[in-house]
């Protein structure tokens, strides 16, 4: 009896369906592409906070906010600045904050419960490549330590504990550092002491002699040689070229409950990360935003030299360095690849943060939400790879290509793997 209404009402509603579709035909692409705003594709949720860290490598999220770039996708952004990256993780978890500039490998870290309570995290896209690096003291470099191989002499002839500090266990900076020690034959937790210090205090506890090196984002690597106690032994671009460093996190959650706006935020940050790279004025001008005390709160001269790929190492070397700190580079930075991700996993597991293999690759397709930036990309007509594994060759020679994570982790010599 009910078989002909039915059939009616499908077709009534086949005929809106396509209809629709025709007069979305007829629309200027100029117009369909800044329609995420409008109708069912508009934000859940306008005003969104986004938690960072005083470094250089916030700047997309603080320009985002400060040039408007939010607004055009239907959100408010508030950068919130917070005083460590355990405050960042925790704020995530508890829901205090939305999104978060924040370190990879934290994300990672928190999605297996091995850096705090287990709770489902997102990456939503890369924030910057390069950029960091790592600092010795100035005592240390007087005492023959300038690079790698110096250092892991001196140590080996001065017995006492020499104590290096990186900025959260399962973080970036901690791999960078524990991955260039191994490379020079010192094992970061046998044969040298390391503690965890929030970004903004390493250039104060160095200055006080709490440590004899540590890595971390600029400006503090920087300010350490502007201040006359630190020296610059490497760049991570060096350990790694064009590496992952920060990123755009969130929770699961949040991007299940929230879609629309997630995808607003890669839209916003995106655009801020074009800006920045698209002029030598534009960087100046990010320089001197983010120097500001509401973000960074340092000189304006500690940021920009670095920032423009002006570097000195506090010995009397300076280079221009054209793999410094990149925020878009044509979409290349910002692609969610899932073979970074991956790395980090492998460097958990080669020092013992993970005990077990996980099941690499599911792991990284849960986190990186690599539709949801294809889908903002493409809006604003930014390349993707075809591929979202790629390679790469670190400072000791060794290829990274996502294929056998398990037997990358467990390959090298130094490891503390159980």
């Amino acid at each position: 009896m009910n078989e002909k209404p039915t059939r009616k009402v499908q077709r009534r509603t086949f005929l809106k369906q396509a209809g629709a579709a025709a007069l979305m035909s007829l629309v200027p692409e100029a117009v369909r592409t800044g329609a995420w705003a409008a109708g069912s594709d508009a934000p859940e949720k306008t005003e969104v906070k986004i938690g960072f860290i005083p470094l250089t490598d916030c700047a997309s999220v603080v320009m985002a906010s400060v040039l408007g770039f939010d607004k055009k996708y239907g959100i408010k952004i508030t950068p919130t600045k917070e005083a460590s990256w355990a405050s960042v993780r925790d704020k995530l978890i508890n829901g205090d904050i939305d999104a978060a500039h924040v370190l990879y490998g934290l994300i990672y870290g928190v999605h297996l419960g091995v850096s705090g309570p287990k709770k489902d995290m997102a990456m939503l896209m890369t924030l910057n490549n390069n950029g960091q690096a790592i600092t010795l003291s100035k005592k240390l470099a007087d005492a023959g330590a300038t690079d790698g191989a110096s250092l892991a002499s001196v140590i080996k002839k001065d017995k006492r504990d020499h104590t290096f500090a990186q900025t959260f266990p399962t973080g970036t900076h901690a791999m960078w550092l524990y991955y260039w020690l191994a490379a020079a034959g010192i094992n970061p937790f046998k044969d040298v002491k390391n503690i965890t210090v929030p970004p903004p205090q390493m250039v104060a506890n160095m200055r006080v002699g709490n440590m004899d090196g540590f890595c971390v984002g600029e400006p503090w690597n920087h300010r350490a040689i502007a201040d006359g106690i630190g020296v610059t032994a490497v760049t991570t671009q060096d350990i790694w070229k064009d590496h992952p460093e920060k990123v755009l996190g969130t929770t699961g959650e949040f991007v299940q409950k929230y879609p629309n706006t997630a995808r607003a935020m890669i839209m916003a940050v995106l655009e801020a990360s074009r800006w920045i790279d698209a002029s030598l004025s534009n960087r100046l001008k990010m320089a001197e935003t983010v120097a500001n005390t509401a973000y960074v709160n340092t000189s304006v001269d500690v940021i920009n030299q670095r920032i423009l790929g002006r570097y000195q190492n506090g010995m009397g070397k300076t280079w221009d360095d054209p793999n410094h700190m990149k925020f878009f580079n044509d979409g290349a930075v910002n692609f969610p690849y899932l073979s970074d991700g991956m790395w980090f996993l492998t460097q958990h597991r080669r020092w013992g943060l993970l005990k077990t293999d996980p099941d690499y690759l599911a792991v990284a397709k849960q986190i990186n939400r690599i539709e949801l930036y294809k889908q903002a990309a493409s809006q604003l007509k930014i390349s993707v790879p075809k591929d979202a594994m790629r390679t790469s060759k670190l400072i000791d020679g060794v290829v990274w290509d996502g294929k056998d994570p398990k037997k990358y982790a467990l390959g090298f010599p130094v490891n503390t793997a159980v």
